[in-house]
């Protein structure tokens, strides 16, 4: 679904971001790390402090995990 979203609209930085997250939690690194890149040539000034302060889960321990898996794909 991810893919036919960027399919539709390949500058949508956040199924970029769900991609590299999807990706890096299968052991997919690779296609994680270019996940991560194409989120950062949409969006250069992407940075996990910002995003950090717009999102906001519930469960801490959610949000934890996206974090472990986005800097697991590159992302800082």
């Amino acid at each position: 679904m991810l893919k036919q979203a960027i399919g539709r609209n390949p500058h949508l930085p956040a199924a970029y971001l769900a991609l590299a997250v999807t990706y890096s939690e299968l052991g997919r690194e690779e296609e994680a790390r270019g996940a991560a890149t194409e989120l950062l040539k949409i969006n250069p000034t992407f940075s996990l402090e910002l995003w950090i302060e717009r999102v906001h889960f519930k469960d801490p321990l959610v949000t934890e995990r996206y974090l472990a898996a986005l800097r697991k794909a590159g992302l800082k």
